[in-house]
This record gives C-alpha cells, structure tokens and sequence, in this order.
C-alpha cells in the first residue's frame, strides 16, 4: 500500500479471513443494503393511501421518525454484538427482524399498530446498516474496499430515490400493502446468499468472551430514545421550549450521564471509551456527525426548494436531488486513487472544502432561476462528498482490528445518524423562522409547497412572495449546512492525525 499513513499491528487480525466466494456475500449485502434505504423512502408517498385506509392523520409522521429512532438507537448495539458474537449471528437476525417488521406491518389495522411494527423493522434495520458495512470491510483488503463501498453507496442512491417513485406505483396502482410485501422475496434471497455463502473466521468460546453489556445497551437505547425523540417532535408536535421538550431533554441528559457512568464500570461496554480516546475515531465521528448535518439541507430543502420556487413537478424535482446521488458514487470510487497518494485526512480536507464552497455557492444562484443550475452544484456536491466520507471510513476501519471494526463503524454510522437528526431540528428552525419573518406569522414548507403547487388559485403577487420566502429560507438552510462543512473541515485540521494509524492486514482472499 503506498498510502502515506503509518502503519502499525493490531492486537488481533486486521481483518478476518474472507469466504472463498466473495460474489453471492457481496450480493447479499446489496440486497440488505437496498432494503434499509429502500424503506426509509418508500413510505413517503403512500401516506395518503395509508391514512385514508387507517386513519391516525396526526400522528403519521411516526411512521417516519419510529423507524429512524429505531435504526438510531441500535446501531452501537449490534456493532458491540457483532464484535463478539460475530457479523454472521447479527446479520440474520437483523434480516429475520427486518422481515418480520414487513409482514406485520402489511397485516396493520390501525395507524398504532403500523407505527409499531415500523419500530419492529427499524430494530432490523439497525443491524442491516451497522453489520453491512462492517462486512464489507472484513471482505476486502484496503486497497480494494472502494470497489464494495462503491457498491453500496450505488445501491443506496438508486433505491433512496427510487424509493418514493416505487411507493406512488404500488399504493396507487395495487395496494400500499405491497410497500412492505414486497421486502420478503427480497430480503428471503438475502437471508439464503448469507446462510449459504459467508463463512467467518473461528471464534473464542462464549465464555471466554464476557459477558454482554445488557445494562449499558438498555442505557444507550433509552438515552437514544429520548434524546431523538425531542429533536424530531420538538418544534413538530410541540414548542421547543414546552415541558415536553424540556423534560425529554432533561431525561437525555440525566440517562446520558447513568450511561457513562455504567459503560466505566462495564467490563464490556457497549460503546467502549476507547471510541472516544483514540483521535482518529474521534474526529472521524465528530466529521461524519457533521456530514449528517449537512445533508439535511439538500436531501430535505432542496425538493421543496424544486417545486416551489422553480415551479418543478415531484418527479422534476427529484432528478434535480438525483444529481448528487449519481456523482457521489463514481467519486467514492475513485478515491482510492486520491489517498492511495496523498493520505485519507488530505483527501477527506479536500473533499470538504469542495462541499463548503458548493454549499456557499447555491444562495447566490440567481431567482427563480433555471433547474440545471441547483442540479450543476449537486452534482459537484455529490463529488465532493465522495471523496469526503468514503476516505474517513476506510480510513477508520482500517486502525482497527476485526474484533473492534464492527464496533468502530456503528459508531461513525450512530454518529452521523444523529447529526442527521440534530439537522432537521435545528434547520426546520431556521427555515420557519426565516419564513415567519418574511411571511408576518408561523410560516411551515409543507403547507407552503402545498399551496404552490396551484399557483393558479393564487393571485400573482402572493405566488412571488410565498416563493421569495421559500428561496430566502432554504439560502439560510444552505449557509447553515456550509457552517456544518466548515465544523467538519476544522475537526479534520485540529484534531485528526496528520496519518492515520493503518493496521498490516493479509490479503489471501479468492473471488
């Protein structure tokens, strides 16, 4: 490897010794990673369906945020989980759960009903995510890791976006059933590729491993739970300064602090101190939260940006998002050609000063402007991030060894999770602050795009207003998503090591 960063020997294997058959695991992987990024969308335009089959119109968006918090909350889990039991174990189970999750909420009666069994598959969908990653890094030796990273990042894209244009299909054309139906054939090929073809390395006896941290990860849950529950209902269903969410961030606070103090005592915790010691997993954690931040403005704003100031359709609008989701792939994959040269921190540094002045340029885009143009910084965004995230998880995953990598790598996918989280709180302020200015009282995008999308019922004026007031919140969104790059760009200066510390691995592997 002529990767300028150290190297240095781990106190267990670099990575595990790989199946002799590489391409049905690496098939299974895309399978389970499209299932997790295909639900998170998928749902979106059914709701209508969904409610006026159901009903439960107030509280709908908790088919949304139960799953994220679901997905949140387990990912240190499953990465300690996987450390010690194995990749294998948490995969299927996750599967198994994920599925399960599927079947009940197609057989849902109520809106609560679906609402939980949406947990359900997000508790699945928390080990797809974490162990997903981790097995790929366990299947490819560094050199090679930008080809199945690729991959997935691929497969995320495609189904992120497909995701919506599938649920429109199916709950308009057969029933919003299907949405989750349709995981089983899917998932069923996944769980038979993984059964079948991955074999992994042999491990110590149970007892000698310790014994799981159920107290922690019990801990680690409820903090989740309550700490995001706060950040994606506060200003929703509720003030931010109102007791619910005072008292909901109070409680994080108070279980964040029993959390600590149980993980010290744990002989081994969930989310071990270590993850925080070591600078390189720290600042990688604190650069990808930042990513999470981020990518709110475009992956949440920006259709709504589409439609109601450039006029654009939903389907318009989503090819204007798709840009980025095209370039962000081909750019990961071609990394490796970046760090291989000049290290994974460089290269991360100039990745995200790429986003930073892309991010800077879109409140100077002229109004209302022409669609290419948002669609042109989307695709250099895409670009930038490539080279930004790819390197730090290769990079991470690399100064570990196997026993540690699972969970390294939920850490990092905890921690931009929950940048995402923070995100849509905290620019879902900004934006309906900035339209309440503008707008004279509680202004809200949702209602905002729905009253556009009839510009005719509209007198002209009013139309030109509501859309400059769109166009001046998501500019104050982007310029808080550049402040969120600039963080990331500062913690890659100070506190990441100048070359990261990279473990000797084998690389005695057969396609």
């Amino acid at each position: 490897m002529t990767d300028p960063s150290t190297t240095r020997t781990g106190t267990g294997p670099a990575s595990a010794p790989a199946p002799t058959r590489r391409g049905p695991v690496v098939a299974a992987l895309m399978l389970g990673m499209g299932l997790a990024a295909l639900d998170g969308t998928i749902v979106s335009t059914a709701v209508p369906q969904i409610v006026g089959d159901l009903g439960g119109l107030a509280v709908f968006s908790w088919l949304f945020s139960g799953y994220l918090l679901a997905v949140t909350v387990t990912l240190p889990v499953y990465g300690k989980l996987s450390d010690t039991f194995g990749r294998k174990p948490v995969l299927v189970a996750g599967v198994v759960l994920f599925l399960l999750g599927s079947l009940l909420c197609a057989a849902a009666w109520n809106m609560a009903s679906l609402i939980a069994f949406r947990v359900v598959q997000g508790l699945g969908g928390g080990a797809l995510q974490g162990t997903v990653q981790t097995i790929a890094a366990d299947l490819y030796p560094l050199k090679e890791r930008p080809k199945i990273q690729a991959k997935l990042s691929s497969v995320w894209a495609a189904s992120s976006v497909a995701g919506p244009a599938a649920g429109g299909l199916l709950a308009g054309y057969a029933d919003w059933r299907w949405i989750f139906l349709i995981n089983l054939p899917v998932g069923l090929v996944a769980l038979w590729l993984i059964c079948r073809h991955l074999v992994e390395p042999a491990r110590t006896a149970p007892a000698a491993r310790g014994r799981i941290d159920w107290a922690g990860a019990l801990c680690v849950f409820a903090t989740g739970v309550l700490l995001l529950t706060a950040l994606v209902q506060g200003g929703v269903a509720w003030p931010w300064l109102s007791a619910p969410s005072l008292g909901l961030l109070g409680g994080a606070a108070v279980l964040g602090a029993v959390t600590v103090a149980v993980e010290r005592r744990a002989a081994e915790p969930i989310i071990p101190g270590w993850v925080w010691r070591r600078r390189t997993i720290a600042a990688v954690n604190l650069a990808l939260g930042a990513l999470g931040l981020l990518m709110v403005a475009p992956t949440v704003f920006l259709p709504t940006y589409a439609q109601a100031v450039l006029g654009l359709g939903p389907i318009a609008a989503g090819f204007v998002l798709s840009a980025m989701t095209l370039s962000w792939p081909v750019s990961a994959a071609l990394s490796n050609r970046v760090y291989t040269r000049i290290g994974f921190r460089r290269t991360a540094i100039l990745g995200i000063s790429g986003a930073l002045l892309v991010l800077l340029a879109f409140p100077l885009l002229p109004f209302p402007g022409e669609p290419w143009q948002p669609a042109l910084l989307m695709l250099l965004l895409g670009a930038a991030l490539g080279l930004f995230q790819l390197p730090l998880i290769v990079g991470v995953q690399s100064t570990v060894p196997y026993g540690e990598r699972g969970t390294t790598t939920a850490s990092v996918l905890f921690c931009r999770q929950v940048g995402q989280s923070v995100g849509a709180a905290v620019f879902g302020a900004v934006a309906n602050g900035v339209l309440a200015a503008r707008l004279g009282d509680d202004g809200d995008l949702d209602a905002l795009a729905r009253a556009l999308d009839s510009p005719g019922s509209l007198p002209a004026a009013t139309t030109d207003l509501l859309r400059r007031a769109v166009d001046a919140a998501v500019d104050h969104v982007y310029v808080g998503a550049a402040g969120a790059a600039a963080l990331a760009l500062l913690v890659l200066l100070v506190l990441a090591p100048r070359r990261f510390p990279v473990l000797k691995e084998g690389t005695g592997r057969e396609d």
